[in-house]
């Protein structure tokens, strides 16, 4: 067991109750945190949501959320566990059917609220608190991944890391703009600084992107300690070697403290076992035979 972890077993989840799974969305997936071998705390926090019937399945989804305590701002543990809980707990109470692009910016924002509020509670003029995160939610044959700041998603496809998320870093943002090269960010010491993030201002900008999601794929959410130590290759080396999600997230994990260590790290591992294939009319889903 690593020093300062908190691990969740995979899981074989579906929510067929009866249905044949080739028909309906399921997973399985698994999940890691640990301190690292530098700090003193964990300042990451993880979470999801299961579809527990087909019902559920359909008008909901599973939703998976893993937030980073922003560095050098106070109380980085309270404002990534805030906004997690925050999120999980929206996704709960959400109506049935609420498009889960609109949903994920609702919840998102309102997480945001929280961690900003939850700042300025302390005391006479409050305290500062911060957390980048990101969000994917599956429904049907679709991801939707949000995020905020530079904790990332993947989707590990035919041995290949893809980013689905890109960072919100000062450096990345000027590297947009055609003010540096991918090299020159890549190198720069605004690598690390954020553009935006939870609990800075009253709102926030949130990126939110849907795609297409097939059998076989494995989402990998991350954060910076994780996908700063350790390549895309990398990860999706270990995923190809180890197919079970578990032992996968202690090697990715144990990888990245062996490579550097000098933060927290955290990962969520989601496999697609298979999905549900819809199409969409005038905002309805119907099922693609």
């Amino acid at each position: 067991m690593f020093r300062g972890q908190r691990k969740i077993e995979p899981r074989r989840e579906s929510a067929s109750s009866g249905v044949s799974s080739s028909s309906m969305l399921a997973v399985e997936s698994a999940q890691l945190s640990d301190t690292g071998k530098v700090r003193e705390h964990n300042e990451d926090y993880l979470g999801h949501v299961s579809a527990e019937t087909p019902e559920k399945a359909r008008s909901h989804g599973w939703l998976f959320v893993l937030a980073d305590g922003v560095g050098g701002q106070d109380r980085g543990e309270v404002a990534s566990r805030t906004a997690v809980e925050s999120v999980l707990a929206g996704f709960r109470k959400a109506v049935a059917g609420e498009p889960p692009v609109t949903l994920l910016q609702r919840l998102i924002q309102e997480a945001n609220t929280h961690v900003y509020e939850a700042g300025r509670s302390t005391g006479p003029g409050g305290t500062s608190m911060g957390t980048t995160i990101v969000a994917c939610l599956l429904r049907y044959d679709r991801a939707i991944v949000a995020h905020v700041g530079d904790s990332r998603c993947y989707v590990i496809r035919r041995g290949r890391a893809i980013p689905l998320t890109r960072d919100h870093t000062i450096a990345n943002e000027q590297a947009r703009l055609g003010l540096l090269s991918s090299k020159e960010a890549a190198e720069s010491h605004a690598r690390h600084v954020l553009s935006r993030c939870l609990g800075n201002d009253l709102f926030v900008n949130v990126e939110i992107e849907e795609h297409q999601i097939l059998a076989g794929d494995v989402l990998l959410l991350c954060c910076d300690g994780m996908h700063g130590a350790i390549t895309p290759q990398e990860m999706a080396d270990l995923l190809n070697a180890h197919s079970d999600l578990n032992t996968a997230a202690q090697r990715l994990v144990a990888l990245a403290n062996e490579k550097d260590g000098s933060d927290n790290v955290s990962v969520q591992l989601v496999r697609v076992l298979s999905v549900e294939r819809i199409g969409m009319y005038r905002g309805r889903p119907y099922k693609l035979r």
